[in-house]
C-alpha cells in the first residue's frame, strides 16, 4: 500500500477484513464526491518518510478542504497556494525560535525528507467539509501509527499541537521519547501557549543529546 518500509510495519491493519471494508468506503467516497487530498497523495506522509527515517512527529487533524491545498502531508499545502493561517503562525514561531526567515511556500515537503513524519489523524475529507471523514476508520490507522512509533528503539520526539493531537499521547509510554505539547497553532488558540513554545530548538537538542543528526529546519534552501 505504502511501498516502503511502513508497509511491513502496518500488515496487520493492511491485512485486516476491516481495513479493507473501509478503503472500499473511501474508495466510493472518491467515486461520488470531491475528496481531498487527490488519492494518490492520501499516504504522501508515510511514503516521504519511511519508518527508519522518522525523528519527529507532528500530528495534524484532517487534510485542509480548500481546492489545490491538501497533498498528504499535515499543516503542508501545494506550491502556488495561499500560506493558511495555522502554518503562517509555525513559521512565526519557526522564526521567533530559530531565527528562520519565514518561507513563501507552505510546501513542507523538506521537513518530510528530514524525518519528520507530518501525520494527520484523518487522512482524507469532502471538499469544503471539515472534519467530515472524522470517525470513519482513519483515526485506527493512525492510532496504529502511533503505537508502532512507540516501539521504535531510536527515540523519536512527538510534536502535539491541540488537544486533538494531545489526545494521541496516550499511546506514547516509552520514556525514551520527548512529547512536546502546547495550544494549537490556529489563529484562536496560538497566543495561549503555542507562541513562545520553542519546538523547533527543543527538538533539535532532544536529538543532539542522543547521537542522532538535527533536523534542518530552513524552508528556504534548495
Amino acid at each position: 500500500m505504502i511501498g516502503n518500509s511502513w508497509d511491513e510495519k502496518l500488515q496487520v491493519i493492511e491485512n485486516s477484513a476491516g481495513f479493507k471494508k473501509f478503503l472500499d468506503l473511501i474508495n466510493h467516497e472518491y467515486a461520488t464526491k470531491t475528496i481531498y487530498p487527490p488519492k494518490n497523495y492520501i499516504f504522501e506522509s508515510l511514503k516521504r518518510t519511511p519508518y527508519e527515517n522518522v525523528k519527529a512527529v507532528i500530528v495534524g487533524q484532517d487534510p485542509y478542504h480548500g481546492e489545490n491545498e491538501a497533498h498528504g502531508l499535515s499543516f503542508s499545502v501545494q506550491k502556488g497556494v495561499k500560506i493558511p493561517p495555522s502554518l503562517k503562525n509555525i513559521f512565526q514561531e519557526l522564526e521567533d525560535d530559530l531565527k528562520i526567515t519565514p518561507a513563501s511556500c507552505g510546501n513542507l515537503s523538506k521537513w518530510a525528507d528530514e524525518g519528520v513524519l507530518l501525520l494527520n489523524s484523518v487522512l482524507t475529507v469532502v471538499k469544503d467539509t471539515p472534519a467530515s471523514h472524522r470517525n470513519l476508520g482513519w483515526e485506527r490507522l493512525t492510532d496504529y501509527i502511533i503505537k508502532v512509533l512507540n516501539e521504535k528503539e531510536q527515540p523519536v520526539v512527538f510534536i502535539l499541537w491541540g488537544n486533538f493531537a494531545k489526545a494521541k499521547s496516550v499511546y506514547i509510554t516509552n520514556p525514551q521519547h520527548l512529547i512536546i505539547t502546547s495550544s494549537h497553532p490556529s489563529p484562536f488558540s496560538a497566543r495561549y501557549g503555542f507562541f513562545g513554545s520553542k519546538p523547533f530548538s527543543k527538538t533539535n537538542e532532544f536529538l543532539k543529546k542522543h547521537n542522532i543528526k538535527p533536523i534542518d529546519w530552513n524552508l528556504n534552501k534548495e
